[in-house]
């Protein structure tokens, strides 16, 4: 069953409520956004969810040693782990990150408790290699990027995940908008990732059911005048959990 990523919340209702509707991971923004959270925004989302873990506070990994591993035996071994733990924590809680260094990165991790850190500003291996939490790196597609472009920007023994997004020339982060699926699905059978951009309750279940993705992951498509919308949430991860694929 593919897993499933809200993003961008900043209320802890809305949090607890989009952890009952079975998401896999809540997305907190702490690039420059809209959407970012306040300390105390982010406070009160990461006691709620934690504060209802059943089993303890805090996720653990028990993933891959880096080494000579190939992309799909490196990014499938951390897949695996990754769904263990969001099985056992779920959900777990990723922090957004663009255009900070990573020490204000891993400070702000562990100050707010997260449990993953997504990079989406276009970071390198060293920066990753720097940053404490498991990391999933955005890599964002670009018109005209084929398949092979994508992956070459794949590094086994590095992040932990992968998301592929749609980009633009000078974005930091997602567009919001959708890129060509042909590019993902052709990723699928060789990496897993979470697929995101332009994503909502009305095409999620087409796009996954296309691509194959091991997530997805949604923000402004359950969303209604820019705030996030219960509704749309609950609608979202059932059309996305009602998919049946063969990975």
């Amino acid at each position: 069953m593919t897993l499933v990523k809200i993003c961008g919340l900043r209320d802890a209702e809305t949090a607890i409520e989009t952890a009952k509707a079975g998401a896999d991971f809540i997305g907190l923004v702490f690039a420059e956004s809209k959407r970012r959270v306040t300390p105390q925004e982010c406070y009160d989302i990461v006691e709620a969810i934690k504060g209802g873990r059943a089993q303890g506070r805090e996720a653990s990994f028990d993933g891959p040693v880096r080494g000579e591993v190939s992309a799909r035996s490196w990014f499938g071994a951390w897949a695996d782990t990754i769904e263990q733990s969001a099985a056992r924590w779920r959900p777990l809680i990723v922090g957004v990150f663009a255009g900070m260094t990573p020490g204000e990165v891993n400070d702000i991790a562990d100050a707010a408790g997260l449990d993953l850190v997504q990079l989406s500003g276009g970071e390198d291996d060293d920066f990753v290699r720097q940053v404490a939490r498991p990391v999933i790196r955005v890599v964002h597609v670009h018109e005209g990027m084929a398949a092979g472009d994508a992956e070459e920007r794949f590094a086994p023994g590095v992040p932990a995940g992968l998301m592929l997004d749609a980009g633009s020339k000078g974005a930091l982060g997602g567009t919001g908008q959708s890129f060509d699926w042909s590019v993902a699905a052709e990723v699928a059978p060789r990496t897993p990732f979470l697929l995101a951009g332009g994503l909502t309750p009305e095409n999620v279940a087409e796009a996954i059911t296309t691509c194959e993705p091991w997530g997805v992951d949604v923000s402004s498509g359950v969303e209604t005048n820019g705030a996030k919308d219960i509704d749309k949430i609950r609608a979202f991860i059932r059309a996305a959990k009602g998919v049946r694929i063969g990975r």
